[in-house]
């Protein structure tokens, strides 16, 4: 069968090497091979797509009457600098919703005017996004 030796005559022969070109390190030849992603952003785009938000919930008239009267109660606590936790509602940046969060800290103010609650570290919730409003300072 001629194909058995087909290439006898070169089997044994160096690698050829260019006189003309240095090699290649490892690391540019193993770069020729990685991935190539076409469309950069794309995947992001996809997992931002793919990332929930909730609707904001709408308190009953009940409720709303019961969150002033605890944020009454605290306004007339603050000098004994209560820790509450604040469950409200964090707009999303990006999309529409966002998402419910609570805070846990020492509140230093509730403005009146302005209606927001503010906490030690400067956060400022307005209260028309909370939810909710606990701590030791109610009964």
């Amino acid at each position: 069968m001629p194909d058995e030796n087909r290439y006898e005559d070169i089997i044994g022969l160096e690698h050829p090497t260019s006189k003309k070109h240095p090699r290649m390190s490892r690391l540019n030849r193993a770069a020729q091979f990685a991935p190539f992603a076409a469309l950069t952003g794309y995947g992001d785009a996809i997992a931002e797509a793919a990332r929930l938000t909730e609707d904001r919930q709408e308190l009953s008239e009940a409720d709303q009457l019961a969150l002033g009267e605890k944020l009454a109660l605290l306004r007339d606590h603050l000098a004994a600098s209560p820790t509450v936790t604040l469950t409200y509602f964090r707009p999303d940046a990006r999309k529409a919703g966002g998402e419910y969060v609570s805070l846990t800290g020492v509140v230093r103010r509730v403005r009146e005017y302005e209606r927001e609650v503010v906490m030690a570290d400067g956060t400022a919730i307005p209260f028309d996004r909370i939810l909710d409003v606990d701590g030791d300072v109610f009964p």
